[in-house]
């Protein structure tokens, strides 16, 4: 059930580019979550939302490029390090690539955007009226028994 919170300056990218960005956003996590492509479990339970203050500051002032944040839930355990550092690279490059129109970004515009991981503990993902634990999760978006032991044997280590 991964979620992102995509938060952006009001007018920093047209409505096609957000819808755009909000779809690559979702399969870049998919994939990194290990989903197989075209999971239609897996992306039913993906959820994206946007968020466009009117007012973003930095320092109290308003910037003179746009910024970006962007929050990704994931349950406990879904990523490793390399994961959670493929997804960060990842996101900002696609972030300013929409921003840009497909243009390859300047190293130095990455620091307009934020990506934070939340891992939610085991037991605290919540839908339908029911808590789903990580072994939930993976069973409905088509996991093996081989697959969710070894990702659950996480939690615990």
């Amino acid at each position: 059930m991964p979620m992102i919170d995509l938060t952006l300056t009001s007018g920093a990218l047209s409505d096609d580019a957000k819808a755009e960005l909000m779809e690559t956003l979702t399969r870049t996590l998919l994939k990194w979550e290990g989903a197989e492509p075209g999971n239609k479990a897996a992306e039913s339970i993906a959820w994206t939302f946007l968020h466009e203050p009117a007012l973003v500051t930095v320092a109290g002032r308003p910037p003179q490029r746009p910024r970006y944040r962007v929050v990704i839930g994931v349950p406990q355990a879904t990523l490793d390090d390399d994961a959670k550092a493929g997804l960060v690279a990842e996101v900002t490059a696609q972030v300013l690539r929409a921003e840009k129109h497909g243009q390859d970004p300047s190293p130095e515009d990455g620091f307009r955007v934020w990506v934070i991981i939340n891992e939610i503990a085991d037991g605290n993902w919540g839908g339908a009226g029911h808590i789903f634990r990580l072994a939930d999760i993976l069973s409905f978006a088509g996991a093996s028994e081989k697959e969710i032991e070894r990702r659950t044997a996480r939690l615990h280590s």
